[in-house]
């Protein structure tokens, strides 16, 4: 195995750990794989990834149910840094219009990733929202959507941003999406982290 190779793996063991120890909850563990300047990006949430992990246990606190699923990578290595892209899926469940509803969100975890002291962490996730569905979890229920307000959020996750201020978040309305300036301004961010720039956030 080249070196190459293995730092890729070390990198995808950090994406895979990132899921699993935040949708169990294991804080203790899940805060391993940030630096101490790492910042989470999400539609409902953009900041320090200590604060994300406080509002994400005031929302379990409050029935908030949002999981996540992972698929393919690609991880690009140079030197200390690397930008990981990961397929994953975000799932969140709650009651929409009065309906029971899984929102199920395809996209990627965009991560830009640096070695410090022999240690690789996250030091900014910024997902890209690709597409989304709503589903009643009782296939006989009949959901009405509000289709002016549906209309107004970005096609990328759309529903996603509904149920989540139907909770009360507050949905960042520019994220990334399959295409777009958004996405071209991410990658252009990706490649200059990779060059050794300082990162834009």
């Amino acid at each position: 195995m080249t070196h190459e190779m293995t730092q890729q793996l070390r990198i995808r063991q950090l994406v895979e750990n990132w899921v699993v120890w935040r949708d169990a909850g294991l804080w203790d563990k899940f805060r391993t794989v940030w630096h101490h300047d790492g910042v989470m990006m999400a539609t409902w949430f953009q900041g320090p990834f200590e604060e994300f992990i406080k509002v994400t246990i005031e929302g379990w606190n409050k029935g908030v149910s949002i999981l996540h699923f992972l698929g393919g990578s690609s991880i690009e290595v140079q030197g200390t840094r690397a930008i990981s892209q990961t397929k994953m899926t975000i799932s969140q469940r709650g009651l929409v219009e009065g309906v029971l509803c899984d929102v199920v969100c395809t996209g990627r975890f965009y991560d830009f990733i640096e070695e410090r002291n022999g240690q690789w962490g996250l030091v900014h996730r910024q997902p890209i929202y690709e597409k989304d569905r709503i589903d009643p979890v009782d296939p006989s229920a009949v959901l009405k959507l509000d289709a002016e307000a549906l209309s107004h959020f970005p096609e990328g996750y759309r529903h996603l941003a509904y149920i989540q201020t139907r909770i009360g978040y507050t949905v960042k309305m520019d994220m990334p999406m399959l295409k777009g300036e958004g996405v071209q301004d991410l990658y252009r961010r990706g490649d200059n982290w990779l060059k050794g720039l300082p990162l834009e956030r």
